[in-house]
């Protein structure tokens, strides 16, 4: 029953190709675990096998926020067993979730993007030709886009080339679930993706090709993982760790320095396309900061205190 439920993932809710593969990844493990165990499949798991599977999880090492993952994959799977009437109960209803920790997420300084973004001009602008100059360029353009716009770098990647063609200061993205938004468009990044695509040109695929950022065969979007390694190992020549840079983190630290500098949270919210402002307030360790630095600044109270 797994394929029917990611088929209903895929044409009901919309769900996308890496959350698919997500899905698939858990409930085969899941059922693996259950054939030998129980000698059952996934579907025929009782309460008892469930929570049995996610004590061996605990026991491997796994983190909890992992296999909190692993448990609502599991919930969705039963729940739709339930609609369809394969079952006529939900195991994982009497199990609790793993408690873990709300881990602040990575971000770079401002100094640090200032750096990585120096970098990336300077290496794109300096002279060269052939693979490794457009690289350079891309590098550059990737960069700019990722940190002006927050956008996540498998919306990056499925950009088009026709976005370029338009003057105004926003696009529409459509992200996680189908849902649309409204990104900025800095003049630095469009400036930098039209210096890019224009040393692209000098190969006549480019000309029809749809994609902003195509792969060496522009049939295709580059690959994330190209993008994130390149990211990377530009990280490592202005002096920020591997670890450290992804293009995760960067829209990480679109978002923080947005925060840092006043933006309101629900606007941030909006523009990182968060269903939902739970989400959104992993962020307010930022917000935390910024108020409690203001009341100490203006409030009366502690105006007074430090009179004394």
């Amino acid at each position: 029953m797994i394929e029917p439920f990611l088929e209903m993932m895929s044409a009901e809710r919309g769900a996308a190709a890496n959350t698919l593969a997500s899905y698939r990844r858990d409930l085969e493990d899941a059922d693996g675990y259950m054939r030998t165990r129980t000698g059952r499949p996934l579907q025929q798991a009782a309460s008892a096998d469930v929570a049995s599977y996610l004590r061996a999880l605990s026991g491997e090492g796994l983190a909890a926020s992992s296999q909190a993952r692993r448990l609502s994959a599991l919930r969705q799977f039963f729940k739709f067993l339930y609609a369809e009437g394969v079952r006529g109960d939900d195991p994982t209803g009497p199990i609790a979730s793993p408690k873990k920790a709300r881990a602040l997420p990575k971000h770079l300084s401002t100094d640090a993007v200032s750096r990585l973004l120096e970098r990336a001009r300077a290496e794109a602008d300096a002279d060269g030709t052939g693979a490794n100059a457009v690289r350079a360029k891309r590098t550059r353009a990737v960069v700019e886009l990722l940190y002006a716009t927050g956008l996540r770098i498998s919306e990056l990647t499925g950009l088009p080339a026709a976005l370029l063609g338009r003057a105004e200061p926003f696009f529409t993205i459509r992200g996680k679930g189908g849902k649309e938004r409204l990104v900025p468009l800095s003049e630095a990044a469009r400036a930098a993706c039209l210096d890019y695509r224009q040393a692209l040109a000098a190969d006549p695929r480019a000309a029809d090709c749809p994609f902003l950022f195509p792969n060496e065969t522009f049939g295709a979007p580059v690959a994330r993982q190209v993008l994130a390694r390149d990211l990377k190992a530009l990280g490592a020549r202005c002096g920020i760790a591997a670890a450290q840079l992804s293009p995760h983190v960067l829209r990480h630290a679109f978002a923080t320095h947005l925060l840092q500098n006043g933006a309101d949270l629900r606007v941030v919210q909006q523009l990182l396309g968060h269903a939902d402002i739970s989400t959104t307030q992993i962020y307010t360790h930022v917000l935390d900061e910024r108020l409690h630095a203001l009341v100490s600044a203006h409030h009366p109270l502690a105006a007074a205190a430090r009179r004394h």
